[in-house]
């Protein structure tokens, strides 16, 4: 995972977030056109219209500089640089997402008398400019939509399996176990009413306004941090065949026996990222952090990233748990689920760390504290 290169936290941009897009869109581009920057860890697309489902057309690399001819709305990316429903046109007349492109000064938009413009518009007219389409997946029957996040609130409609919704905010309410996730997220749609997004896939919405932060875990002493651990990384090494003794060393290391703001605030203990606005079925959500990172060589840069969210550590180690087994490049320590020592050897050894000292770091821990006594199953 590459949070285990050098990061340091400076404070949450968005709990749940993903950046709106602009509404209308001005006039035509300046014919000069804006000079942008790619910032991308592999190659980027660029495609035939402002959608990652339409056809690649070419790719850039990471440096490269590209000349903007002006921006449209189209799909809502998670990037490197910001999270937005922007796409820049090239003056090759190809599309690439504002997402992974910094620019020296602002954009013009396209003019809207362009196609690709144009076909952008063609949402329900109850659909705001801002809202992210979801679709409904229930295997549970209807699903009902209500007027307030809570299970206990009235029913204003039902939906079935497969219908669209139109999402845009997202508040906390009741913990709802659904056909998609276990989350306790709830969608306000564009009427206002809510559906719980257990039974929702759709991109990651914002905050709604006015919706209180949550609040951060108080700090435990070893003891209470260890205690507090065990049930969950026991259930991790159940599910998944990771050594309690393993999970537990590596939350006190990468969460500071739980101080760090990722751990306190959203029960992230391993620092696991949402991928594309996808979180899996353990976490709740996603908040994302601006961070620094740093090379191999040493060069270090900010960025921002989206992190998973857990309602509770169990959730957070268990989904640990889960990261390992379905990495394939983890696949040789589980061979040695029975022995904590070889596991945490592979695993490093797979490249879960830059830290040339994180297999003795993990090790002494599991040693000074006893961690070893939690392999056996109770």
């Amino acid at each position: 995972m590459a949070q285990f290169t050098r990061r340091w936290f400076a404070g949450p941009l968005l709990a749940v977030a993903v950046a709106a897009g602009a509404g209308a869109v001005p006039g035509t581009a300046q014919a000069a056109g804006v000079t942008g920057t790619v910032h991308v860890r592999s190659t980027l697309k660029t495609r035939s219209g402002p959608s990652l489902a339409a056809k690649a057309v070419g790719s850039l690399h990471d440096g490269q500089r590209v000349t903007v001819a002006c921006t449209v709305t189209g799909q809502s990316v998670r990037g490197s640089v910001r999270t937005t429903n922007r796409w820049n046109r090239l003056a090759s007349g190809a599309y690439v997402t504002a997402a992974y492109v910094s620019t020296a000064k602002p954009v013009p938009g396209c003019a809207t008398t362009s196609p690709q413009a144009q076909a952008v518009q063609a949402k329900p007219a109850a659909a705001a400019v801002s809202a992210k389409i979801g679709t409904v997946r229930s295997a549970d029957g209807k699903v009902n939509i209500r007027t307030g996040p809570s299970t206990s609130a009235p029913v204003k409609r039902t939906v079935t399996t497969g219908t669209k919704v139109y999402g845009v905010c997202g508040v906390v309410g009741t913990m709802v176990t659904g056909t998609v996730r276990s989350t306790t997220q709830w969608n306000r749609l564009t009427d206002g009413t809510y559906i719980s997004h257990a039974y929702v896939v759709t991109p990651t919405l914002h905050v709604c306004p006015g919706t209180p932060a949550p609040a951060a875990s108080p700090a435990l002493t070893p003891a209470q941090f260890i205690a507090a651990a065990v049930p969950g990384a026991r259930q991790g090494r159940q599910q998944y065949g990771v050594p309690a003794s393993v999970t537990i060393a590596q939350a006190i290391l990468e969460s500071g026996w739980g101080r760090s703001g990722l751990a306190s605030v959203d029960r992230n203990y391993f620092g696991i990222k949402c991928q594309n606005g996808s979180y899996g079925k353990l976490a709740n959500g996603c908040h994302v952090y601006r961070t620094t990172e740093c090379t191999k060589a040493g060069t270090c840069f900010a960025t921002a990233d989206a992190f998973r969210t857990y309602a509770t550590m169990a959730h957070s180690f268990r989904d640990h748990g889960s990261f390992l087994r379905v990495n394939s490049r983890y696949k040789p320590a589980f061979g040695y689920s029975n022995d904590a020592n070889k596991f945490i050897w592979q695993v490093w050894k797979a490249g879960y760390a830059t830290d040339p000292n994180y297999y003795t770091k993990i090790t002494s821990l599991m040693a000074a504290y006893n961690l070893y006594q939690y392999d056996t199953a109770k």
